[in-house]
């Protein structure tokens, strides 16, 4: 879910922001209304889809609802990440004779990497910790949020607390080596 969410948003934002097209603030309307939408919503009107197109309830339909849900987050990061960028970067990088595909792997793409990585972990995180989108369209398949739910009557399984713990110290990391690489480089 992440991995898609994340190649399919960074792909709108890049569209949204550099491209003049026709119903363009009709798109931007639209990235925005999952994430104004309750949950609740969302996943019923989803489960109402896949249904009335009869696709069974499983692995896939959690997957699609997923992506759907995450994709707004990715967009709205990675469009802000980019709406910061001076354009002239890339136009004296063509300037200086690159070609469009280097002046984007060599200039934008470094530039925009910290957002798509920040849109990437936003969208794992709410992948990972969405309970009512998945309720309402799993079907039998059982995720993380779910198995947590149902093993809450009897107890907060072992599980649970080791995934928490994991994924917590794998977070932390993240930061802190972000930070010393933040700091390393303003060093040199």
């Amino acid at each position: 879910v992440t991995a898609v969410a994340t190649i399919l948003g960074t792909l709108i934002a890049f569209s949204l922001v550099r491209y003049r097209f026709t119903g363009r603030s009709t798109t931007n309307l639209l990235i925005f209304l999952p994430m104004a939408t309750p949950e609740v919503v969302l996943g019923s009107s989803l489960l109402a889809l896949f249904l009335n197109i009869l696709i069974p309830l499983g692995f896939w339909t959690v997957v699609i609802a997923h992506i759907m849900f995450c994709i707004s987050f990715v967009v709205v990061t990675v469009k802000a990440r980019l709406a910061s960028l001076d354009p002239r970067l890339e136009q004296a990088a063509m300037d200086l004779y690159a070609t469009e595909v280097q002046a984007f792997r060599r200039i934008t793409l470094p530039l925009v990497a910290p957002g798509i990585a920040a849109a990437a972990l936003l969208a794992f995180s709410l992948s990972f910790d969405d309970f009512i989108i998945t309720n309402f369209n799993s079907g039998q398949f059982t995720t993380f949020p779910k198995f947590v739910y149902v093993s809450a009557t009897r107890g907060i399984p072992p599980q649970a607390n080791v995934i928490a713990t994991a994924m917590f110290i794998i977070a932390l990391a993240i930061v802190l080596i972000s930070q010393f690489a933040g700091r390393k480089k303003q060093e040199s």
